[in-house]
């Protein structure tokens, strides 16, 4: 570290599958970087952290693999993607200038040939306002490459115009104009944002960064399968639809082909039977879900759908297994969404229900503790003890964040309690004969809960680390994003560190 000043670390682990599919991107990169006089100083590095554990702690190395960025020795968090091209790009952004000056003709070819997305300005002089406004947005914009002309004749062979902005990009229509005014900062950059990815993208982990990691939080998901017959004419309506909504939704579409693609599809509560069909989530308002009423997949309907959303005249969609014939048979009633209000509010009865998931370790414990209590309560027909599977359902009032979470409507009123007392029948018991007035005990267990125990679980964050922990019911437990992306949940589950996946 002190003989080199630019110098990007990635923390591995041997046994790490997302490590090791990172190995051949990171190896051209460094030989990218090598073989360019003018990258050439900059160094990439491994560390082995199940080996060197005392480096690892030191630069809080939280998931697998983690790059850290130093700069004279001094470390920051990389916030590149995962292929060699972003990769040296995020490198240059981050030692070089800004926005590099193009001199000549075959300056202009070599940086369109080696980048997908390049934005060129045309500015005769630099220190104007227009000028300066580009360099400052190009130099908060780390994974897009800025570059501008001075020079009249190589900007009219490249054909950009004076105090024009043209990001020449390699998908879709190839080339998009800036219309509006460069000294102003923000519409410059939301325009760069909104191009930077094609009107369409692919879900995949080498996509993910970018659609997490950026400022759009506006998803239209198209779930179809890239096998099919209609593939070609949906993905066709599909573009067309997302053309309209540049910088404000992003348009992706998800082969359902694809295994690791399964719990996407179960996130948003769709089965084979259902494709193709698309699906709309809001990331910044708790991960509400839209559903269209019809299948039509024509341009016109996506897009008058998606208008919907963003005006907040479409109603979010709750998931709801259908009602069970015998929901309410046995001593804990089986509740989901399109009964849950019905009964949870009804202010006539104690009602007290456990939101939990199939899989979850901790309610399957306290399954046969829950079902006591319900037999407890058998006969008082002012007292309701119920269950929901929150995987299959979902609610309005409230977001439940870990399981098994319980939580009780006391009768009389519109409270809804979080009860967090002893998991024991007769403490129980003793809190819904109160009202939810009197608890016993607590904090003897805790709940499968992640989303408040994430550390550093921003956007950019998340879409930067990736491991894979089998046989762990907490990977299932973090509905933060929809894609595969590394928390770490410290302190709750005492010292040990937890690598988990954030997914469905």
């Amino acid at each position: 570290m002190t003989n080199n000043k630019h110098v990007l670390v990635e923390f591995y682990a041997p046994w790490c599958g997302h490590c090791k599919a990172l190995a051949p991107e990171y190896e051209k990169a460094a030989t990218t970087l090598n073989e360019d006089e003018d990258t050439s100083a900059i160094k990439l590095a491994k560390v082995d952290a199940t080996v060197e554990s005392d480096l690892g702690t030191k630069y809080k190395v939280r998931g697998y693999p983690t790059l850290k960025f130093f700069k004279d020795g001094k470390d920051s968090e990389y916030g590149g993607g995962r292929t060699a091209p972003e990769i040296v790009n995020w490198l240059k952004k981050k030692t070089g200038p800004p926005a590099k000056e193009l001199g000549s003709d075959e300056d202009v070819t070599k940086i369109k040939a080696n980048n997908e997305v390049v934005v060129i300005g045309h500015f005769t002089d630099m220190g104007s306002d227009a000028g300066k406004k580009f360099i400052e947005v190009a130099d908060t914009v780390d994974d897009v490459v800025f570059a501008y002309i001075t020079d009249a004749g190589v900007a009219s062979r490249a054909t950009v115009n004076t105090n024009e902005v043209v990001i020449f990009k390699k998908f879709d229509e190839g080339r998009a104009e800036f219309k509006g005014d460069i000294t102003n900062g923000d519409e410059l950059a939301e325009f760069v944002k909104g191009n930077q990815l094609p009107l369409v993208t692919e879900f995949t982990s080498e996509t993910a960064p970018k659609i997490f990691g950026g400022e759009i939080q506006v998803h239209n998901l198209l779930f179809i399968s890239k096998a099919s017959e209609e593939f070609d004419q949906n993905l066709a309506q599909f573009k067309e639809a997302a053309a309209n909504f540049k910088g404000k939704v992003l348009f992706i579409y998800v082969d359902t082909e694809t295994e690791d693609n399964q719990r996407v599809m179960e996130f948003f509560g769709l089965a084979k039977d259902d494709i193709p069909d698309y699906r709309i989530i809001k990331m910044s308002e708790n991960m509400a879900k839209f559903k269209p009423d019809t299948k039509d997949l024509s341009a016109d309907a996506i897009t008058k759908f998606t208008e919907g959303v963003l005006t907040g005249d479409t109603k979010r969609h709750l998931m709801s297994a259908d009602i069970p014939e015998d929901w309410n048979k046995g001593p804990v009633k089986v509740l989901v969404g399109k009964n849950f209000k019905e009964i949870a509010f009804d202010k006539s009865k104690k009602v007290f229900v456990e939101f939990y998931a199939p899989w979850c370790g901790h309610c399957k414990s306290l399954a046969p503790t829950w079902e006591k209590l319900g037999e407890k309560f058998g006969s008082n027909d002012d007292v309701i003890i119920a269950k929901m599977d929150s995987t299959a359902n979902e609610v309005e009032d409230f977001e439940i964040s870990g399981f098994p979470t319980l939580k009780f409507f006391p009768s009389g009123s519109d409270k809804i309690l979080d009860y967090e007392g002893d998991r024991t029948v007769d403490a129980m018991a003793e809190y819904v004969e109160s009202n939810g007035e009197k608890v016993s005990g607590g904090g003897e267990e805790e709940s499968e809960e992640v989303c408040s125990c994430v550390d550093g679980c921003g956007f950019n964050n998340l879409a930067n680390f990736f491991a894979l922990t089998p046989n762990n019911s907490l990977i299932k437990n973090v509905h933060v994003h929809y894609t595969k992306q590394v928390c770490v949940l410290e302190g709750r589950l005492g010292s040990e560190k937890v690598f988990l996946i954030c997914a469905f």
